[in-house]
């Protein structure tokens, strides 16, 4: 399946949404706040929670997509986040701001998914390497899936090369790296969403750019 830009326009995946995105808004954007809509939300308002759905549904999908790469699974795990949202209305503090919620409910999301693979690739690595009667004596050679380096390359490869490097990060770099340098988070939201000081969250940055940087050797 061939990998999507980052969308700029609301995502057909989520006309569906039970929530009712495809409503017309009640309230004006630029008139209400998030914690206002969630208040409204919390007193049996609809529409008040079509206007979060619409105004965050693009951008929590494509932070989910950069840190899995899989748009299907971007979806699926963007709809959780609002169902888990409004789910829990009626707990809401006001403590961070809305997006900082949404972006630690979607972050908690999508690490477990990884955890997931990671388990199953490992389960998976395992059998390879048995032996049909048990034994770890198989020799394993696994292939070679480092991308082909095309001089002609298009930009479109090279975004999805990126894409490609990303994933292949550890969860602990890779959620701090696409709060920061693609989402544009500012340090200190980054720390609130991931619960850990600045200090940590500017070091695994960091590090995560230098390993970045050397998984894209080969196409800059």
């Amino acid at each position: 399946m061939s990998q999507p830009a980052l969308m700029s326009s609301p995502l057909s995946s989520f006309e569906e949404l039970r929530f009712g995105a495809a409503r017309a808004p009640a309230l004006a954007r630029d008139e209400t706040t998030d914690h206002a809509l969630l208040e409204a939300t919390r007193d049996g308002d609809e529409d008040a929670f079509a206007i979060l759905v619409g105004r965050y549904r693009n951008q929590i999908t494509n932070y989910i997509y950069r840190m899995l790469n899989d748009y299907d699974e971007a979806v699926d795990l963007a709809q959780e986040t609002f169902v888990r949202v409004f789910g829990a209305a009626d707990r809401y503090q006001t403590n961070f701001a809305f997006s900082t919620y949404i972006y630690r409910i979607a972050t908690n999301l999508a690490i477990s998914e990884l955890r997931k693979r990671k388990r199953r690739k490992l389960f998976s690595l395992t059998g390879l390497f048995q032996s049909k009667d048990g034994d770890l004596d198989v020799e394993f050679n696994p292939p070679d899936e480092r991308p082909l380096i095309d001089v002609a390359m298009v930009d479109e490869e090279r975004r999805s090369a990126v894409s490609r490097a990303i994933s292949t990060l550890p969860e602990k770099y890779r959620a701090p790296l696409v709060l920061r340098d693609v989402e544009g988070k500012a340090y200190e939201e980054i720390a609130q969403i991931l619960d850990m000081n600045e200090g940590t969250v500017k070091s695994r940055i960091s590090r995560a750019r230098g390993l970045l940087k050397d998984k894209l050797k080969a196409y800059f």
